[in-house]
């Protein structure tokens, strides 16, 4: 194969791989925060990054006045899709544990489907049980 041939190749390799990239984060854009509250724990989940690469996103953000926030998020976080499988949380960056009130992102590894259906459940947020959160995709 010519340098040429090989460089048209790789350009357009790369034309397409970017041209799903907008569409993922319209996607994402689109898709709101979900907040539960219960037993004095206000949790609000919104999806940062999802729909493109290996690992999808979610900002977190808990907020209590009562009781301290040790879970950890690794732990007790699981990403379910429309077909019922499961993948566990790889990754916590944000706060770390203690206190009333604490943000960061939850990694999961990227469904293996095309899912239309998701839900992201936290177990057991301080004491006060599970909470799962849920998201349609057009």
């Amino acid at each position: 194969m010519t340098l040429t041939r090989r460089f048209f190749t790789a350009l357009s390799v790369a034309a397409f791989i970017l041209s799903a990239v907008p569409a993922a984060l319209a996607q994402t854009a689109a898709l709101k925060a979900v907040t539960s509250d219960a037993g004095g724990v206000r949790v609000v989940v919104k999806p940062k990054a999802i729909g493109s690469g290996a690992f999808w996103e979610f900002e977190v953000t808990m907020d209590t006045h009562t009781k301290p926030l040790n879970d950890d998020m690794v732990k007790t976080s699981v990403l379910v899709d429309g077909t019922q499988a499961r993948y566990a949380a790889v990754a916590w960056q944000g706060d770390p544990a203690g206190g009333h009130h604490r943000k960061g992102v939850l990694r999961f590894p990227a469904p293996a489907s095309n899912a239309k259906s998701f839900d992201v459940e936290i177990a057991d947020v301080a004491g006060t049980g599970r909470r799962v959160f849920q998201w349609k995709v057009n």
